[in-house]
């Protein structure tokens, strides 16, 4: 099973909120139980990232809050190019590794 970390979900949550978005949207598109969207919900609020609009019954994205999303964004492409790059740094160590490795020689 392949798990989200905190700024994932962080993430999700907002791209979802960025076209203005009641509470069960946000919790079927993110993809989130009821009490996980709950505690998100609350920390995403409280660092002003998105508000709520009484009059729409929506939560919408705040400017830091579309900050973060696009920051993010950059995160996520950067942190992918990395992990590539550590893959190919691994199997060249490990092609190297076994050119130190003795000859076997059929007898």
């Amino acid at each position: 099973m392949n798990y989200r970390d905190h700024l994932t979900i962080i993430a999700s949550i907002l791209n979802v909120a960025s076209h203005s978005a009641k509470k069960t949207q946000i919790m079927y598109q993110a993809n989130l139980s009821y009490s996980v969207l709950q505690r998100y919900l609350s920390e995403v609020s409280t660092a002003s990232l998105v508000n709520f609009d009484s009059q729409s019954q929506s939560f919408v994205l705040t400017p830091k809050g579309r900050k973060f999303l696009n920051t993010y964004k950059e995160y996520a492409k950067n942190t992918k190019h990395v992990e590539k790059r550590l893959s190919q740094v691994s199997d060249m160590r490990k092609a190297l590794e076994q050119l130190c490795m003795p000859s076997q020689v059929d007898v």
